[in-house]
């Protein structure tokens, strides 16, 4: 009543107007996600079709090839290629024939169909609640991640039909309707691939006994139809292997993420090995499957389909990777009673199921068993670790939020303050963290490296070029003393021998540690601190990028002597271990002085005592010393290193606003305090 009297009907015009405002927002981050979804199709077609013939769709071909399975006179299995059920080779014959007469444009687009659909049934199916936001942003979501993940990329990149048990399993539990179109859809997908079966107690203990019953009879019956068709064929799958086991590729290869594969990769074999596996593979399958049902009664359907699809990636005999679909589909299980631990368990299944196993795990062999087996591990985990947690929990949707400081104007209007950065008291999750810098560092190894198309010696002639354009300023400047510096410590033995130990020991061990420091003791520092180090590294990448440049260490004619690892070979450079994973080119600018510089700040800052910011300060001197009289930098790299840093922390404030301050508590003061004759109480 009081808007009515006072205000007429601006309020309301108000109102339907921030209404308004919001939809239209709405309205376009969904087409924006629709149009990443698109890109990415686009992309992962052209990636395809670009592909010469003989390298694409090499699974399709072993359908369509001269030695294919079409072309087999006698059994599917005598071609050694084929590893599906024998109702499979029934079936696919006839698609693959006509994907043979598209050459492949007609299986690849109906695959990215396939996946479309899959992505629209996985949004639909979210557990309730849902907001109405959520369900229309979900969808696209949903498209990108299957798009980017490695299971559907090989589907799509090999020609493989993988997909189509996983489709059919969802639309069987979420799209169709009754139950026993619901068990046919099952009974078809399990006659494709029998470890499907597994979702039939998940059915008959959440109270779809009709279902169950409709999927026997289906998987029955199309196993019937197919040995009534090919009983040589069924007798050798079924019989002599046993529902395929042994068919295919080596089952230790990397490929096979199943715990039959992890088991003989760990050099177990024989008797020993398969008892392992069926004692292993039933308490996964119990521990599994008892998850399931429980997340299923409790309404998260969705997760409960995919802790059954990821049980059946560990207990079958063979999970090929183009077959684990299922540990994305994992992703939609809440873990963390805190806001900060909600992003740990997407962002680790993200990584898992999108990047190799070889950018997530640093390549050392006392890591090998985890860097072999992270699919599955993701899987396992997801199956029966995992503390997903309840529609029941009261942290379910109302998790304890983080501390944040205080809101701050942005820098500028045009550019908004990005609050995932973090203006944040609270740790962040440790698991994620660290991740995120083994991945961003692989990331970086891998971006130096391509720049120089792909090998440690490449950009040679660019980069001496780029390198006698720096020697020219820098005698214009008269600031080169590269040359002098050099041959001065190499005179002295014990000077040498220490900036040789500080350029090789001091690079990564400082920033962690102050990493460490700040995360154990100043968090809200920490993320500052981090993100301030993330932006310089991103920029330094750019100048890697755009401007290779030889050291002069790598300077022919220049006489420079590398006293850390003795005289170059300029067309080979030897920086020893990590030779062929560096860029010997990505001198500009130089990170060795921008971390230490980084260091250097952050302690300068931060230090209580100001015997440790002098101390935090002479690291980037000793650093700037080291690099350039062991040959390794130019004295303006060190120049672009400082301007790097200047930028990272400049990004840093600019998005995220200055560094945040933990709030004062108050001075309690006591009533016997006598009040200042100001009037003013006592701060």
């Amino acid at each position: 009543m009081a808007n009515v009297e006072h205000g007429g009907t601006a309020g309301n015009a108000f109102g339907a107007g921030a209404a308004e405002s919001a939809r239209a927002r709405l309205r376009a981050i969904r087409i924006g996600l629709w149009v990443i979804a698109a890109v990415l199709a686009i992309r992962q077609v052209t990636v395809v079709l670009s592909t010469p013939k003989g390298e694409r769709l090499t699974d399709l071909e072993t359908w369509v090839g001269p030695n294919g399975v079409l072309h087999v006179k006698g059994s599917l299995y005598d071609s050694t290629q084929f590893t599906g059920t024998p109702f499979g080779g029934l079936v696919l014959k006839p698609l693959t024939r006509a994907a043979e007469q598209a050459l492949g444009w007609g299986w690849t687009f109906g695959s990215l169909s396939l996946v479309v659909v899959l992505g629209l049934v996985v949004a639909r199916a979210l557990p309730q609640p849902v907001s109405r936001r959520t369900a229309l942003l979900a969808a696209p979501v949903a498209i990108s991640l299957l798009m980017l993940s490695l299971p559907v990329r090989n589907a799509l990149y090999l020609g493989q039909t993988s997909i189509i048990p996983v489709l059919l399993v969802l639309l069987g539990c979420f799209a169709v309707r009754g139950e026993r179109a619901s068990g046919l859809l099952i009974g078809v997908a399990a006659a494709l691939q029998p470890t499907m079966l597994l979702f039939a107690p998940l059915l008959w203990f959440t109270g779809r006994r009709r279902a169950v019953e409709s999927s026997a009879i289906t998987f029955a019956g199309l196993g019937a139809l197919a040995w009534a068709a090919m009983p040589h064929d069924s007798t050798t799958y079924w019989v002599h292997h046993l529902a395929g086991v042994g068919l295919g590729g080596d089952a230790d290869d990397l490929s096979n993420q199943s715990l039959h594969g992890a088991l003989l990769r760990l050099g177990l074999n024989g008797p020993l090995e398969i008892t392992l596996f069926l004692l292993l593979g039933a308490a996964v399958a119990a521990l599994g499957l008892r998850r399931a049902i429980r997340y299923a009664r409790d309404g998260q359907l969705l997760l409960a389909v995919a802790i059954t699809g990821c049980v059946a990636v560990v207990v079958s005999p063979t999970s090929w990777q183009h077959q684990l679909l299922w540990v994305l589909l994992a992703l939609v299980g809440r873990v963390g009673k805190k806001t900060s631990d909600r992003p740990m368990w997407p962002v680790a299944v993200i990584l898992v199921m999108t990047l190799p196993a070889k950018m997530m795990l640093p390549n050392m062999a006392a890591l090998f068993p985890l860097r072999d087996n992270v699919v599955l591990l993701g899987a396992l985990a997801a199956a029966t670790i995992v503390p997903f947690l309840s529609r029941t929990s009261e942290y379910y949707r109302a998790p304890i939020p983080t501390d944040y400081a205080r809101p701050v104007p942005t820098r500028w209007k045009r550019v908004p303050l990005l609050p995932f950065l973090g203006r944040v008291f609270t740790r962040p999750n440790l698991l994620l963290e660290l991740l995120l810098i083994r991945v961003g560092y692989s990331a970086y190894q891998q971006v130096r490296l391509a720049a120089t198309g792909g090998t440690s010696a490449g950009g040679r002639a660019t980069a001496e070029h780029h390198g006698d354009q720096i020697l020219s300023i820098e005698r214009f400047l008269h600031i080169d003393i590269e040359h002098w510096v050099n041959h001065a410590v190499f005179k002295v033995e014990w000077l040498r021998d220490f900036f040789d130990f500080y350029y090789e020991s001091f690079h990564f061990v400082v920033p962690l540690t102050v990493l460490a420091v700040l995360y154990a003791r100043r968090p809200g520092d920490y993320r500052w601190a981090r993100s301030a180090l993330g932006f310089t590294t991103l920029i330094a990448l750019l100048g890697f990028w755009l401007f290779p440049l030889a050291p002069p260490r790598l300077m022919p004619g220049l006489g420079v002597v590398d006293t850390v690892h003795g005289v170059q070979d300029f067309s080979k450079p030897d920086y020893g271990t990590l030779t062929a994973l560096t860029n010997q080119y990505a001198a500009m600018p130089s990170l060795h002085f921008g971390w230490s510089l980084w260091c250097g700040v952050v302690i300068a800052v931060l230090a209580p005592k100001w015997w440790m910011k002098a101390l935090g300060l002479l690291h980037p001197l000793f650093t700037v010393s080291a690099i350039v009289a062991t040959g390794n930098h130019w004295v303006l790299d060190a120049v672009g290193g400082a301007a790097v840093v200047g930028a990272g922390f400049g990004l840093t404030h600019l998005l995220q606003g200055p560094r945040p301050r933990p709030l004062m508590k108050p001075v309690e003061v006591s009533m016997k305090e006598p009040v200042p004759a100001t009037g003013r109480t006592p701060s």
